[in-house]
């Protein structure tokens, strides 16, 4: 009897639902809780209040959080009732969600493990669990917190692309930058791709954004100004960093190939001297990088055109960092080296965009920081050819939701 008094109070259960029987199989390692439904119950329809008269009934089970190391299996017939318009449906169950298989407090459970798993599949061998059964609770974990998401106001946005597969196969990733989160995902980086993002955010909530961060590709930018009529497009300057950083390789190559052509081993070896940066060229570590940097070098050169433009993010005013610019486009053009020359054309096509960041101090760190974690998941699930399980994933954990069953 304490047995049956036990599950009744671990399961919350009130009337017209009652623990019956709790029945122990030792050489299956399995509990079973047979839980039964009063025969009396009046059924009423929920949106018209009238009676619903009961259609049939279907026995059911749900697998439960384990019992001393035994499986625990509830098990209860569930009644369908037939409403006054014809609808047929089979009356909620206080211990486990409508279509689930497993109990709320088993749900809740699964979830936390899944958070702490580096795969489904991890997941499913910790709980003796079907891969499938356990990727339907992530799914619906990541639907119910989707539903509960507040389309609270957010200031700031971060849009970026993540390679999904092999063969230019890409994912456009929305990142709320105020909220520290992942927004959307949607398969694909072309325009009509960026422009499917847009929906998981509301009228208004579009209206509200003030800025959005993003690398130069023009599918992004142009379905941004349409999608956000308030959004000032900002240029990523770790982007444009890197594109400074490529320049001065190109140079660096180059310039590499013809000293070896007359044995001259200068540049060998000092691909990343030239990557880093070196606040205090006073400091013991940058002695070599001095004099590799005294040397006449057209990639000495490049490097310090590179060095110079991080001063354009420091400037406060947009008519001062202009002049700024306009002084190191200008260098940069009468330099001579062509990579450096085309990025300071592309920069300058942009600079609009460049100026933004003065009044929206914003960058796609946060978003270079998700794909860095995103770039795991796909790792640990050992590639994901199904989109929709990698969204799910992403959501499941970078997007913050409230996932838990009520």
């Amino acid at each position: 009897m304490r047995d049956i008094e036990l599950y009744q109070q671990v399961l919350g259960l009130s009337k017209p639902w009652q623990v019956r029987e709790v029945k122990l199989e030792l050489d299956k390692q399995r509990v079973t809780v047979r839980i039964e439904c009063d025969d009396d119950v009046i059924w009423g329809d929920p949106d018209t209040c009238e009676r619903a008269h009961i259609h049939g009934w279907s026995k059911r089970q749900w697998r439960h959080l384990d019992t001393c190391q035994f499986e625990t299996v509830l098990e209860a017939e569930v009644p369908s009732v037939k409403y006054g318009d014809g609808r047929v449906e089979e009356v909620a169950v206080p211990w486990a969600e409508r279509y689930s298989r497993v109990s709320k407090q088993m749900e809740a459970f699964v979830i936390r493990v899944l958070q702490a798993a580096s795969s489904v599949r991890e997941a499913a061998e910790l709980l003796g669990m079907g891969w499938e059964q356990v990727n339907r609770i992530m799914r619906r974990a990541v639907e119910r917190g989707l539903l509960r998401r507040e389309a609270s106001e957010i200031e700031h946005l971060g849009i970026d692309e993540k390679s999904i597969a092999r063969g230019h196969q890409y994912a456009t990733v929305l990142n709320d930058l105020s909220g520290g989160r992942v927004w959307e995902v949607v398969e694909g980086r072309k325009q009509q791709d960026a422009d499917g993002v847009w929906e998981s955010l509301t009228k208004e909530q579009r209206e509200g954004v003030k800025a959005i961060a993003m690398d130069m590709w023009p599918a992004f930018e142009n379905s941004a100004v349409e999608a956000l009529p308030n959004a000032k497009v900002v240029h990523d300057k770790f982007h444009i960093s890197r594109h400074l950083n490529e320049a001065v390789d190109k140079v660096r190559k180059a310039e590499h190939r013809k000293l070896m052509a007359q044995g001259d081993e200068t540049l060998k070896g000092t691909k990343y001297d030239w990557m880093r940066r070196h606040p205090d060229m006073r400091r013991s570590e940058a002695a070599s990088f001095r004099e590799l940097h005294k040397a006449n070098l057209k990639t000495s050169r490049a490097w310090h055109l590179k060095e110079t433009f991080g001063g354009f993010w420091d400037y406060s005013y947009a008519g001062a960092a202009e002049k700024f610019f306009k002084e190191w486009h200008g260098k940069a053009i009468r330099s001579q080296l062509e990579p450096l020359k085309a990025v300071a054309r592309m920069l300058k096509s942009h600079l609009p965009e460049l100026l933004n960041y003065l009044s929206h101090r914003i960058t796609n760190a946060m978003s270079e920081g998700f794909n860095s974690l995103i770039q795991n998941i796909k790792a640990n699930a050992r590639g994901l050819p199904n989109f929709a399980n990698f969204r799910i994933r992403i959501l499941f954990h970078c997007a913050k939701l409230d996932m838990m069953p009520a």
